[in-house]
């Protein structure tokens, strides 16, 4: 663990008002509790097959955050205890958290991911897709699934004015849809983006909700 970086970034995000996600996908569990102990309780994962055990081995205070790309038949595994779904990305997949969800009588939190990379390999809506997808939840509400906002991955590249470009349009974008779709709705307040490699630009773009793993943990073998 990274003391200098974790203190350095928790200071930063209560300065922006800004949840800390330490994401401590392929770190041990003994790696998690050494930033647990230092005080962080939002750890973010990957992979289902990964948080699963870590859940099960680790405090259970912790809230754990699926950041990486869902798949439905996942989905059952981490109804009963995931805090918030980030990669929210289709409305068979909306579908499928709300049932599960159901199952376990909860409401789940979840992000719609938006695609506002230049990679197109990354997953997430378009704009389009984003208000027709909230249009027809609006008609036929999923009770089972609680909306609080949007994720979104910038471009990997070293263009700092790019990346800042993608974030603004995922800030007015989300200011947007909260006003057409959540005026009435304050749950409805959660902005991730910003990783490792761009958290400040996101910071100062409007982010308030970091997913930062490398700088804490240490290079990933």
């Amino acid at each position: 663990m990274n003391q200098a970086a974790l203190e350095h970034l928790s200071k930063i995000s209560k300065e922006h008002k800004a949840t800390l996600v330490a994401v401590s996908k392929t770190y041990s569990p003994e790696d998690v509790l050494k930033v647990y102990h230092a005080g962080i309780r939002d750890f973010g994962e990957n992979r289902v097959q990964e948080v699963v055990p870590k859940y099960e081995a680790l405090p259970k205070d912790i809230r754990w955050h699926l950041i990486g790309h869902l798949q439905s038949n996942k989905v059952k595994f981490i109804a009963p205890f995931v805090s918030l779904i980030h990669s929210m990305d289709s409305a068979g997949l909306a579908k499928t958290i709300h049932q599960q969800a159901l199952k376990n009588n909860r409401v789940i939190d979840v992000l719609l991911q938006v695609h506002i990379a230049s990679e197109e390999h990354k997953f997430g809506f378009s704009e389009e897709e984003l208000r027709s997808f909230l249009s027809a939840i609006s008609k036929e509400p999923l009770t089972g699934i609680r909306i609080r906002g949007l994720m979104g991955m910038a471009t990997f590249t070293e263009d700092e004015q790019q990346i800042r470009s993608e974030f603004r349009f995922l800030k007015n974008l989300f200011d947007g849809i909260q006003a057409a779709y959540f005026q009435a709705e304050p749950s409805f307040d959660t902005l991730s983006m910003g990783m490792s490699g761009d958290y400040e630009i996101a910071l100062q773009e409007g982010s308030n909700m970091l997913r930062v793993g490398s700088l804490i943990f240490g290079k990933r073998s």
